[in-house]
């Protein structure tokens, strides 16, 4: 199981660390934002890790909405509940909400399965920044604050029409971004491709905040600090603090 790496459990409870969830971001997702660094003063959980462990937990459903309601620091005890009508929520012992998700239809369990779609999702999603996210904000003429890159999920849609492939990869098909003053919804709709065979697809909704208008220059130094970061690359052999 590849996320035992990236998580513990206590007493019933899910852990997440810093370094952990750092390890993740960047192993995994290739994910560099500066908000994912163990040390960092804003510091989050990526998202992704929380729907990786949600899916290996309870399974994959044909049809799966998942809300992202706060932002979730470090050592957090962490509850996965499930609702009578299968709606799962991910809180803390004071009952706030960080994740939730509704789903319906069939499910499997399949280990591999998941395993090979949550790596295929998560891979996808790293490819946000730069790739889609810079020529996308450059058409649009707006940017994120270069100094303090607000990025956040609000939520993703899941609609598979099979449950039983090899290898599914996501493939992007489209790219929106709608700017209002200083915050903007970037959507990112994907379909889900086993080879040839189309198996559903996924759809992805991100939150930008501190929008002002787009400079190459800045821009660029963003994307140069994003291929440092990854040059310094990170392996599964990095120590990892547990909780």
């Amino acid at each position: 199981m590849f996320l035992e790496r990236f998580h513990c459990e206590k007493d019933g409870r899910v852990y997440i660390s810093a370094a952990q969830a750092s390890l993740f971001a960047k192993e995994v997702a290739g994910d560099f934002n500066p908000i994912h660094d163990p040390d960092a003063r804003r510091f989050c959980v990526p998202g992704d890790l929380l729907f990786a462990v949600v899916l290996w937990r309870f399974g994959l459903s044909t049809n799966m909405t998942f809300h992202f309601r706060a932002l979730l620091g470090k050592d957090v005890p962490l509850e996965f509940c499930e609702g009578a009508d299968g709606t799962i929520q991910v809180c803390d012992q004071a009952g706030k909400v960080y994740l939730e998700v509704a789903r319906s239809g069939d499910i499997t369990t399949n280990k591999v399965f998941i395993e090979e779609f949550t790596l295929g999702y998560v891979a996808a999603s790293g490819k946000n920044f730069p790739h889609t996210m810079k020529p996308l904000m450059e058409s649009n003429g707006v940017m994120f604050n270069p100094d303090r890159p607000m990025v956040m999920y609000d939520s993703m849609t899941v609609t598979l029409d099979s449950l039983h492939a090899a290898s599914p990869e996501l493939e992007l098909h489209n790219a929106t971004l709608e700017a209002n003053g200083k915050r903007g919804q970037v959507t990112l709709e994907y379909r889900l491709m086993s080879g040839d065979q189309a198996l559903g697809t996924v759809s992805k909704r991100l939150v930008l905040g501190g929008l002002r208008p787009y400079c190459a220059d800045a821009m660029a130094d963003v994307v140069e600090q994003f291929y440092r970061l990854k040059a310094r690359g990170v392996s599964y052999g990095t120590d990892i603090a547990s909780t």
